[in-house]
């Protein structure tokens, strides 16, 4: 395996492509290092970026020294990737057609195109999957159009315009020099149980597929209403959101990988290829706000079938697979050093069986929110009683909370928030709709959980709300006080709680979730980076206050450290080096949130100026038009 080179790419330095049942990673260098097959949770058949030695890849890339530059085509997800030297200039263009309806499960397509711009360059092609997390052994038959690659799991074909050798260690790859106007085109192709070849495209069904793809992505994107300040930056998030989506359920990720580590070399390293509940309210939040009602729609039909599977007693799991598979088995794949030799590399998420109050909270925004939009249905509305009659027996129990902390539970401040939350909507949904519901008990609850909330989870020696009950840490989760109309924008204890979370979490733009040496015990004792999500929230919050010099400052900084092509990982260290899995669902989220609030409250103040002004100065307008 000498020939691999064993280095990692940094996490930034990846763009994404899918067809929204899968995605695969393209590194700033050509190689494709991360692809899972036939869908986003299938076994990875490309995983280098998990072990440089030991992972499978797809790489074209020059033979000699050149500058790499990547870019998407405009307002879609066709990716390319620039070649610059003084011999010459290479665009690879990269995309996966967008799955027909009639097309099975397995069947997938990559397309890869070189073209030379002008001069000549030299270039490796160099394919070798990896199935089943590099466990896999298979089988490599070269045909007349390229290569078999035949496992257990599954088998891919790669066709090929140029004669492809094997490599010896399960892959094929080839040398050529392209000259000006030259183009060449492979398509990675993953259903060929039946022997069949791979079969190229000409030229003519190339520019149709691609024309296609453009098509359905501009098309897609023309619905997007926003049109404010970051319109580039939200619509990218919104591209992200979208790749990011599994056609067949709605359900969205919550990022694309697994265990790219919160630290490099730390422990922390988390499968994140599920969808979490408690995404519900800013994913439903973010997609109808920006128009999206198709994609609200599916995600809502996800949830409603959630809570039509609630388990004994009216409990919601935390987190579910993109099918609703309810059994997320957690185990380490040993084999494999990890990212930058971060260990553990895990597959699921245990943290399937905590108990997390927080999501009902989470849950109940999401719906009313959508039921403002259209209305949910009264089945949907009986599974909610059942929840919420468990929610009112245990709100008061320690849990896991926000950060599925594995240290033990404990009484989370923010798991009895989004407790309010939960009753709060449920008593306005009932309202607005009219149905039969115990609205004068909720208010009891709603009103008992606020003043516990105030009394215990409110530190007087440090003039700030707590992460859980008898602390004095601070915790980014109480940005969310504001968001969820806890309070007003203008309470005192909030207002202190925001001075108190810059000082001791905050680095400029950036904010961390906690302290983890004051903290509640995650389990884990490694370090972590900032958290993308808490740091637009602390803008969302600093907009909401009045602060909006400060806020549209954070917001600017903020949006700095996406990486070249807009994408955002989970967190980001304090050298604006991308940590933890890549795309994450919920800063592109956060990030479209931050945004629309910070037009709004811009150009409320805005209009408030100009009204505060005109009787100042009159109608300038009028005075022009009056000048001879």
């Amino acid at each position: 395996m000498s020939e691999q080179p064993a280095t990692y790419l940094p996490i930034e330095d990846h763009a994404l492509i899918g067809d929204l049942h899968t995605v695969a990673l393209v590194g700033i260098d050509g190689s494709i290092d991360w692809c899972c097959l036939p869908r986003f949770d299938s076994p990875a058949v490309f995983c280098s970026l998990l072990d440089a030695n030991k992972g499978g890849f797809f790489r074209i890339s020059p033979t000699e020294q050149v500058k790499c530059r990547q870019l998407y085509l405009p307002e879609t997800n066709i990716l390319l990737t620039r070649f610059l030297s003084t011999e010459g200039v290479a665009e690879l263009t990269d995309f996966m057609p967008i799955k027909e309806a009639e097309s099975t499960e397995l069947q997938h397509f990559l397309v890869r195109a070189l073209s030379i711009i002008h001069g000549s360059l030299t270039f490796t092609i160099h394919c070798r999957p990896t199935f089943d997390y590099a466990r896999m052994r298979h089988k490599v038959h070269l045909v007349d159009t390229g290569a078999i690659f035949e496992s257990k799991q599954i088998t891919m074909g790669l066709a090929s315009p140029i004669p492809l050798e094997e490599d010896g260690h399960g892959g094929v790859k080839a040398t050529l020099t392209l000259h000006d106007g030259d183009t060449i085109r492979f398509v990675l192709s993953s259903d060929h149980r039946d022997g069949s070849s791979p079969r190229p495209l000409d030229e003519q069904e190339y520019n149709q597929s691609f024309r296609n793809t453009a098509m359905y992505w501009h098309s897609w994107l023309s619905q997007c209403l926003y049109q404010g300040r970051w319109r580039d930056v939200v619509q990218r998030s919104a591209l992200v959101l979208k790749l990011l989506t599994y056609a067949p359920t709605g359900a969205l990720l919550a990022a694309a990988t697994t265990s790219l580590p919160e630290s490099v070399g730390g422990a922390r390293n988390w499968d994140y290829r599920y969808t979490w509940i408690r995404d519900a309210s800013f994913t439903l939040d973010s997609l109808l706000s920006l128009g999206f009602t198709q994609e609200a729609e599916a995600f809502m039909k996800w949830l409603d079938n959630r809570c039509h599977e609630l388990k004994e007693g009216g409990t919601l799991q935390p987190m579910y697979g993109i099918n609703g598979q309810q059994t997320l088995t957690e185990i380490t794949l040993d084999h494999l050093e990890g990212y930058r030799k971060s260990r553990p590399v895990r597959i699921g998420n245990g943290a399937y069986t905590q108990k997390q109050l927080d999501i009902y909270g989470e849950m109940l925004d999401a719906l009313y929110i959508y039921n403002r939009y259209d209305a949910i249905s009264y089945d949907l509305w009986s599974n909610l009683l059942l929840l919420l009659e468990w929610l009112e027996k245990h709100w008061e129990d320690p849990d896991e909370g926000i950060w599925e902390v594995r240290g033990g539970p404990k009484q989370f401040v923010h798991s009895r928030l989004m407790s309010w939350v939960a009753f709060d909507r449920a008593t306005r949904i009932a309202r607005l709709r009219g149905w039969p519901a115990p609205i004068n008990r909720w208010i009891k609850m709603r009103s008992r959980i606020y003043q516990q909330i105030m009394q215990r989870g409110w530190s007087q020696e440090k003039q700030s709300f707590v992460q859980y009950y008898g602390s004095e840490a601070i915790d980014a989760s109480s940005l969310l006080l504001m968001l969820t109309h806890f309070t007003g924008t203008k309470e005192p204890r909030v207002l202190s709680t925001l001075r108190r979370l810059k000082n001791e979490l905050a680095s400029g733009a950036l904010v961390r979730r906690y302290l983890p040496q004051y903290a509640a015990d995650d389990g884990l004792g490694s370090q972590e980076g900032t958290f993308s999500a808490c740091s637009f929230w602390f803008v969302q919050n600093l907009a909401l206050a009045g602060h909006l010099e400060e806020a549209r400052l954070l917001l600017e900084k903020l949006l700095s450290y996406s990486n070249h092509v807009g994408l955002y990982a989970e967190e980001i260290n304090p050298t604006g080096e991308a940590l933890g899995n890549f795309p994450q669902a919920f800063t592109h989220l956060s990030l479209i949130s931050a945004c629309t609030t910070m037009d709004k409250m811009l150009n409320r103040h805005h209009r408030q100026l100009q009204l505060t002004l005109r009787p100042l100065y009159g109608d300038y307008r009028q005075e022009i038009m009056r000048l001879p």
